[in-house]
């Protein structure tokens, strides 16, 4: 694919996309999971992107700068939104916007090291003729020009993050092995880093705000090949459901809303560093993550479509949905994938 079938202008970007993940949608609709899976793989081999051909990096208009007023974050952003941001001189607007999506960038490219090690693992066990083998190495691929990706940009931006925090980065060598041992609760990690940056990034090309160009590419890519991967994450999901003991049901139930709650907040709450760096108070960050009832509702919107595959799967009962509750992301499940965020409460 070339970086001229994908649509510039925001609206346009959001209908190619979300017609992007109807299309995976009706994929898998009707037919048997491993016909899905062959299905899955040849949409990676029509359509895929490459890090350093679908992106013009040194085109002039992608041109990272800090007087460049399309880095002020949009309302849309939970930081963005506040009084303590807005009340800061543009400048330093343009400077806190940039450290941000480069932090979340860096994050996110740390979540898809994990996850191609744990494809890795997952894929290693795996029989010949498998349609999951071949379907994980295309995700793993498409996943490796993920990490170019955000590396460049985090680069191109010249701020000092690190990603994480730093229980994410001691953990992250370890965290792989999950696959290969407990294969059924990494998928549920899978989404869990997943799904929140996909729900953010619709979010933002939602809003139709004036974006860099840059970074509207590079979450075109992510979001585009991103329906791919969560498709596949719920595929896999479903169809093992049935196989697990009442025992790792039970068990399982209650440590996926822990799983969610906890990579959720690795992505989306910046590390101690990051806070120090963008100078946000204490008391915002207190307020943001996730004590203001607006934050509360955003926190309980990402999850929608998980609490759906949860009640799918089985993984939702009396006990799993009380965890879910008090970890501040119950409500009511999505009645279909990506369904736009309501009042889930």
């Amino acid at each position: 694919m070339t970086a001229t079938q994908l649509p510039t202008d925001s609206a346009a970007v959001l209908a190619s996309l979300e017609e992007i993940e109807a299309q995976t949608a009706r994929m898998v609709a009707e037919k048997s999971y491993e016909d899905r899976l062959r299905t899955l793989s040849q949409a990676s081999v029509e359509r895929h992107f490459d890090a350093f051909v679908d992106i013009d990096w040194d085109a002039p208009e992608n041109a990272i700068r800090l007087d460049d007023t399309r880095w002020v974050l949009p309302e849309v952003d939970v930081l963005g939104r506040t009084e303590w941001y807005r009340s800061l001189p543009v400048e330093e607007q343009i400077r806190v916007g940039l450290y941000r999506q480069a932090n979340i960038t860096k994050v996110g490219l740390q979540f898809e090291q994990v996850l191609i090690a744990g494809l890795m693992n997952y894929a290693f066990r795996l029989p010949n003729g498998s349609p999951e083998f071949r379907y994980a190495t295309h995700e793993a691929t498409e996943e490796c020009h993920h990490t170019q990706m955000f590396q460049e940009f985090t680069n191109r931006s010249g701020m000092p993050v690190e990603g994480g925090h730093w229980l994410l980065r001691k953990l992250a060598p370890f965290l792989p092995l999950a696959a290969r041992w407990v294969p059924f609760g990494f998928f549920w990690g899978v989404l869990a880093g997943e799904e929140p940056i996909d729900h953010v990034q619709k979010s933002i090309l939602r809003a139709g705000n004036e974006m860099h160009p840059l970074l509207q590419r590079i979450m075109q890519i992510h979001v585009a090949e991103e329906a791919r991967h969560i498709g596949f994450a719920h595929q896999y999901l479903e169809h093992h459901a049935p196989r697990l003991s009442r025992v790792q049901r039970g068990v399982l139930s209650v440590a996926i809303p822990v799983i969610m709650r906890w990579l959720c907040d690795e992505i989306l709450v910046p590390s101690k560093k990051a806070q120090r760096d963008m100078g946000i108070p204490k008391s915002v960050v207190k307020e943001l993550y996730w004590d203001a009832p607006e934050s509360q509702k955003f926190l309980r919107d990402l999850f929608g479509d998980v609490r759906m595959l949860a009640e799918d799967t089985g993984m939702m009962n009396p006990v799993s949905r009380r965890v879910w509750n008090l970890l501040g992301i119950g409500g009511r499940p999505s009645r279909f994938r990506s369904e736009v965020a309501s009042a889930a409460a």
